[in-house]
């Protein structure tokens, strides 16, 4: 499994077999990292990744262990503020000989220059020393050592032309070394290691204090599901992990994996979409300064028509990065920069910040208002792609992806103007908004078939294909689609929903491929869209399904983080998929705190909109430092005779309307109370992963009203779900009730089968 150890300005990516490259970045410097010991008086070599234990994610370092019975090595590995640093534990019941392997580099991310393979010049210091790593350009060198090790192969000028490894040979004697830490020092020129050499275990320090403190002020949660609150916590720290320093700017960059024999580790390149859809998620735990950050980065390469970037490589700089087809090449990121700003402000009250960046705003929404070739009133596809970057029948003119962003964005615009005073926008953003609504629900919706087509030509026809896109519209909690009730039962069903996550095209459809990036693969972004939007339509028991998936994804793979996008017949990730995708976890924190618990903030009038719709099993749960603005609050829930309870407490006496509908006036007080009347029923279906390679099988509820639910599973199988009942019913249909377990049998046949559970109350 691969592992990602990330920071701001370098990284290590590796699998578990302790095999790994390490960037400075934006530079590899080396890889294929691998570890041969030799015991004395034990004559044969030991290669350690045939000994690989265990591996340990810490939020500030990564451990992976290799255990012999003659001894045991720790791979300590962490991302200092100079970039990344390892270092050797070592226990061992004899003198040992460790040779370290690995293959110098030394490439520019992909697309810059580089400079030829490395040469290796050892560098003697004392009983020691390092290598420096020389390129064809007297100007870009690293250097790389281990305090006390030796050089290995150096091959003579006189030798035959030949590649080999460069190696680092360490001896260890278990009598005097064994409180010793060794570690393996990469910097840019000689003077910047020695500096590495003297300073590296204060800044280990320093990132062990950084994350320790990491959760001071940022939200948590504490469920009965120990697992969903430790996958919120890794969503937070997998998205400030994706942080990466560009000379005086930090950005996010879209996801890790190891570059293998290319020069780009995953994605590894700043986005836009993004970063936009994962500010929902950063606004959600309260990190405003990570918020301003990377607006700030957007912002500062919006093209001077307004559209917003798409793709900005590491080395970007080094490059005509204008000149390539990646920096605007998208046509999303320009209406979602405005959705998110009025997040951002809605979340964060800081108008301040809005007043800075109004020009920008504005230059955004009117570059989406300028495009519009077939004056439908709707920003299309003939500015970049909307979604998807292929389409078997050709490229859509106007996906209803990007239509329901243009109509959430113009809301959004409206919000901003009236912020910022300016009536005549107010106006015009409300009637482009209404006029888009409308036009969506009436050109794009199949009558026949109860489900809203993918894309509508330039000629009025539309792409009828069912897809997962028109979830989106639920996003922002602005908008949504009428008519919609048999769209999300199928959503919920084996036709779109597999065990790990939604496809993004049924699989009944003709173009439907399982192996493709848009025609039938799972993304973890599509199942956080349609989670929330489950959660916004009323359909708690898919929407928690769905967000289960996601949040358990989190331990499946590179563990903390969540994968790209996996095979949508069988739970596997694709081969390319980074391991460690910035919006796949930022999926685990929005649907969770926007759906399960049901917040919405308006920090500009102090108010704290809460309709949580919570499993069954729970009876109590509580979220730390939720911001309001620049107030926290803590908020509890309680069932309690057929009422949920709702306290938001601070420290200090706070203004706030604690609501669930309209809006009310703040007041004053250290806690605020709300009480809302519990459903008449709530289940839960047990979410877990199947094992690697599964196909789908696992029961999906598929709809829900006060009376019943409709389930779905495979033909001869039983559903076991937890249910609670405000008050009991006096008959049950369709399933057996026994101790708060309602267990369904699904009738014999082919494939999966379906069931109607009913209750009656007197």
């Amino acid at each position: 499994m691969p592992f990602t150890v990330a920071g701001e300005s370098g990284a290590i990516f590796g699998q578990g077999d302790g095999a790994f490259e390490a960037w400075i970045f934006p530079v590899k410097i080396a890889s294929h990292f691998h570890i041969t010991a030799e015991l004395a008086d034990y004559p044969i070599p030991i290669e350690l990744s045939e000994y690989a234990a265990s591996i340990v994610v810490n939020p500030d370092h990564t451990t992976l262990t290799y255990s012999h019975a003659a001894f045991t090595i720790k791979q300590h590995m962490f991302s200092a503020a100079s970039g990344p640093v390892v270092f050797f534990e070592i226990a061992s019941v004899r003198p040992l000989t460790l040779t370290f392997r690995f293959t110098p580099e030394m490439l520019r991310m992909w697309p810059a220059p580089n400079f030829g393979l490395p040469n290796a010049e050892w560098v003697k210091t004392g009983n020691s020393g390092y290598y420096i790593l020389h390129t064809d350009n007297p100007d870009f060198s690293a250097c790389m050592g281990i305090p006390g090790a030796v050089p290995g192969i150096l091959a003579p000028y006189q030798e035959r032309p030949r590649t080999w490894p460069l190696e680092l040979k360490l001896s260890f004697d278990p009598k005097t070394q064994s409180k010793q830490f060794f570690p393996l020092l990469m910097a840019n020129s000689a003077k910047q290691l020695l500096d590495l050499n003297r300073t590296w275990t204060a800044q280990y320090r320093e990132t062990a204090d950084y994350y320790a403190h990491f959760f001071d002020h940022r939200l948590t949660a504490e469920t009965p599901d120990p697992s969903l609150n430790l996958a919120l916590r890794w969503a937070e720290l997998a998205i400030d992990q994706a942080q990466v320093h560009f000379h005086n700017e930090t950005g996010l960059v879209a996801g890790y994996y190891s570059s293998a024999d290319s020069a780009r580790p995953g994605f590894g390149w700043f986005f836009g979409r993004d970063t936009l859809f994962t500010l929902y998620a950063v606004n959600s735990y309260g990190d405003f300064n990570l918020s301003r950050r990377a607006l700030e980065f957007l912002f500062s390469r919006q093209r001077a028509d307004g559209k917003i970037m798409h793709e900005f490589s590491q080395t970007a700089d080094l490059v005509d990065w204008s000149a390539t087809p990646y920096f605007y090449a998208s046509a999303d990121s320009t209406p979602l920069l405005v959705m998110t700003m009025w997040d951002y402000v809605r979340s964060s009250g800081d108008l301040d910040f809005l007043r800075a960046h109004w020009s920008e705003v504005k230059k955004a929404w009117a570059f989406t208002r300028a495009h519009d070739s077939d004056g439908d009133g709707i920003y299309e596809n003939s500015e970049g792609t909307g979604w998807v970057e292929s389409w078997p029948s050709g490229m859509p003119h106007q996906e209803i992806y990007l239509a329901s962003l243009d109509q959430q964005s113009s809301t959004a615009m409206a919000k901003l103007s009236s912020l910022m005073n300016e009536p005549e926008l107010v106006a015009e953003a409300r009637s482009h908004a209404a006029s888009i609504a409308a036009k969506v629900a009436s050109e794009y919706y199949d009558t026949k078939h109860q489900f809203y087509a993918f894309s509508r030509n330039a000629d009025g026809t539309l792409d009828r294909t069912a897809a997962i896109f028109p979830s989106v519209a639920w996003w922002d909690g602005s908008f949504e689609l009428p008519n919609a009730g048999k769209m999300f039962d199928r959503w919920a069903s084996q036709e779109f929903s597999t065990d790990w996550g939604v496809r993004d095209v049924s699989r009944v459809e003709a173009i439907y491929d399982p192996m493709s990036y848009h025609q039938g693969s799972v993304w973890p972004l599509y199942t956080g869209w349609t989670a929330l939007a489950e959660y916004r339509a009323g359909r708690p028991f898919a929407g928690h399904a769905h967000l289960m998936q996601n949040a358990a994804m989190t331990f499946s793979q590179d563990l903390g983080a969540v994968t790209e996008l996996l095979s949508g017949e069988f739970f596997q990730p694709f081969g390319r998929s980074s391991s460690h995708q910035l919006w796949s976890s930022a999926m685990v924190m929005t649907p969770a705190i926007r759906g399960l618990f049901g917040l919405e903030v308006d920090a500009l009038h102090h108010i704290l909109r809460v309709r949580p719709q919570l499993p069954a099993a729970w009876e109590t749960a509580s979220l730390s430092n939720v911001a309001v603005g620049g107030t926290v609050f803590d908020i509890r829930f309680r069932k309690h005779h057929g009422k949920l309870l709702i306290d938001a407490s601070s420290s200090e006496p706070q203004p706030l309307c604690l609501t669930a509908g309209p809006d009310c006036e703040a007041k004053t007080a250290r806690t605020h109370h709300l009480e809302s009347n519990l459903p008449a029923f709530e289940i839960d279906l047990p979410q877990v992963l199947p094992p690697v390679g599964s196909p789908t099988v696992f029961a999906k509820v598929l709809t829900q009203s006060e009376n019943g639910f409709e389930i779905e599973g495979l033909a001869g199988s039983v559903a076991e779900l937890d249910v609670r009942f405000a008050r009991p019913p006096s008959q049950i249909s369709g399933a057996i009730l026994d101790h708060e377990k309602l267990t369904v049998r699904f009738p014999a046949g082919e494939g999966y089968q379906r069931m109607t559970v009913r209750f009656t109350y007197n």
